[in-house]
């Protein structure tokens, strides 16, 4: 069986992806900032087949080379770490999110403009627009066989101990923690999806290039209408934030995606049913 290394264990797209290469028979490698942290990682030892296929390794995006040890000689790499660099008090400083994803609009063609990131602060579009680019020089210039998952906001069951990013403002909104919610107009995905749209670019050799993996789009508004007539016993947020930029209207074309033998994405109410099933199941709400 092959091997496979996953970067960023720790984050929502990774723990899932350590969760199901390690259920379908494969040997995993995956990193970690801190290997020894078992508050962090050790839930990814309790996944079937961790204790006999999967390793955790120690690497650090910020560190050149880190990486090389745990990708020498596997069969494929989920690299799913990165780093988003956010102008704060003057200074440049870099957060890890082991999660993040590209929100591109349209289709494979598109790509958020850096300029216009930077002009309404969307460091999160930014950062990951530069290190796609970086990513597929690299490749032209390696040779390497790259494909790109672009992902819209993954929403899902809670896997790791603590909501990652995205699902922790998920978690906020509903209990009505963070004084607003985002003035923003996203295209949402099932993580179950975005797993298996993964597994098809590594497996399927037909798989090549961009794949635009998202469901509806919608804005936080209509989301929070949405979940507030089913469960109408929590706050949620009730103001719009004045942030501008990314609330444009817009749609996904998952034309390419479809034509690779994808099914249909799951819906929104499935999506965001399974992440709130999750939250009162941990405790959360």
């Amino acid at each position: 069986m092959p091997e496979y290394c996953v970067t960023g264990g720790t984050g929502l797209i990774a723990s899932y992806l350590v969760k199901t290469l390690l259920e379908k028979g494969y040997t995993v490698r995956t990193t970690v900032r801190d290997p020894g942290d078992v508050g962090k990682v050790g839930f990814l030892w309790e996944f079937n087949g961790a204790k006999e296929r999967l390793k955790i390794m120690k690497a650090d995006l910020t560190i050149e080379g880190s990486f090389d040890e745990a990708v020498q000689g596997v069969d494929g790499v989920f690299h799913t770490a990165s780093p988003v660099i956010v102008p704060q008090d003057d200074n440049i400083k870099a957060k890890y999110r082991d999660d993040v994803q590209q929100v591109s609009p349209l289709n494979e063609s598109h790509w958020s403009d850096p300029e216009y990131c930077k002009r309404h602060n969307l460091w999160y579009a930014f950062a990951k627009t530069l290190s796609e680019k970086e990513a597929w020089r690299i490749a032209k210039e390696s040779g390497m066989d790259l494909v790109v998952v672009n992902p819209s906001y993954v929403v899902g069951p809670l896997l790791t101990p603590q909501p990652t990013s995205t699902l922790s403002l998920i978690l906020a909104i509903i209990k009505g923690d963070r004084g607003a919610y985002p003035n923003l107009m996203i295209g949402f995905v099932h993580i179950d999806d975005v797993i298996a749209a993964h597994i098809l670019a590594m497996e399927e050799k037909k798989a090549t290039g961009r794949l635009i993996c998202s469901s509806s789009v919608a804005h936080w508004s209509q989301i929070i209408e949405m979940l507030r007539a089913k469960y109408p016993s929590y706050p949620f947020e009730n103001k719009c934030s004045n942030e501008k930029g990314d609330n444009n209207p817009h749609s996904m074309d998952t034309t390419k995606i479809a034509q690779l033998g994808f099914p249909p994405f799951k819906t929104l109410d499935q999506m965001f049913d399974d992440c709130i099933r999750s939250f009162q199941e941990k405790g959360f709400l």
